[in-house]
């Protein structure tokens, strides 16, 4: 064997063990296996991981956002149908609904081929590669991202900026990016940016650390906000699951006062805390004729 052969041999050799210790390739995702998934890590290589059990919130669950759920649903059915439609930032007070919306889209249009896929934060500079997978298919998929918000340091937006509005590369027509944030820039705010501020005659210019932060909110087409609800939503809303559990006429006008006192000691009349309450009370006035019921249950 000469000299060539022999280094080849090696090289062979050689692949033959890198191989052996390189991770195999992600199984493709079995798209009949659910109606939502998401994206995992392991090994440093990602997958789509069906999600067994969906959570199963309605629309008609979501109480006192009735503008909200106009904005969002009209949007969800125009990409559903085909039509153009715009990515979705929902800000605003928290346990308000925000997450519970987009779910509430995946469970009435996943019958018409909405796909619903959680990333993490952390995987945002995946994006990438999970349009590449996305990309062609007959269904219409909304990238969630939850409770999304970055710090000051942290350049992971950078890939959610390339995939809303900034890549090379057109998004597939049938992806939408929906997150949800507390704060309507999705990064923090400083007095010391304010000092940036130019003025030219009547003109504001905001400094370049706002126009940073500002660029990647508006990459959104869609803004939808929420506010903290007033003592009588917060009621509705108590009143609305206490029935929804089963509680009877009395027992849901005898806790009017408790779902007050509740709501003062989380400092929040939310409808997080509205359902909360009135899991509670249900579960301490329960007979066994009344139901349990969760908002990720179905009917």
């Amino acid at each position: 064997m000469n000299d060539i052969g022999r280094i080849l041999q090696r090289v062979e050799q050689l692949m033959d063990r890198l191989e052996s210790i390189l991770p195999a390739p992600a199984a493709k995702p079995d798209w009949r296996a659910g109606v939502a998934f998401r994206w995992r890590k392991e090994n440093g290589r990602g997958r789509l991981q069906p999600v067994g059990h969906p959570h199963g919130i309605r629309m008609l669950d979501l109480r006192d956002i009735d503008r909200q759920k106009g904005l969002v649903d009209a949007n969800t059915r125009q990409f559903v149908e085909g039509r153009p439609a715009n990515n979705v930032l929902l800000t605003g007070a928290r346990g308000t609904g925000k997450s519970s919306l987009i779910k509430a889209c995946l469970n009435k249009y996943s019958s018409r081929g909405l796909r619903l896929i959680e990333v993490d934060k952390a995987d945002l500079v995946d994006l990438p590669d999970i349009a590449d997978q996305l990309e062609g298919r007959s269904e219409r998929f909304i990238i969630f991202c939850d409770d999304l918000s970055f710090d000051s340091s942290e350049t992971a937006y950078k890939a959610l900026k390339a995939i809303l509005d900034g890549s090379i590369a057109a998004p597939p027509d049938n992806v939408l990016i929906y997150a949800t944030s507390n704060r309507r820039h999705l990064m923090p705010e400083y007095m010391q940016e304010n000092l940036e501020t130019k003025y030219l005659g009547d003109e504001i210019h905001p400094g370049e650390t706002v126009e940073e932060k500002i660029s990647l909110s508006e990459r959104f087409g869609l803004w939808v906000s929420f506010y903290p609800f007033d003592q009588d939503a917060y009621l509705d809303i108590v009143t609305y699951w206490l029935k929804e559990c089963g509680s009877h006429e009395g027992l849901v006008g005898g806790a009017r006062e408790e779902a007050l006192q509740w709501a003062l000691s989380r400092g929040s009349r939310s409808g997080r805390v509205a359902w909360q309450f009135a899991r509670d009370w249900a579960g301490r006035k329960s007979k066994s004729t009344m139901k349990s019921v969760s908002p990720g249950r179905k009917k």
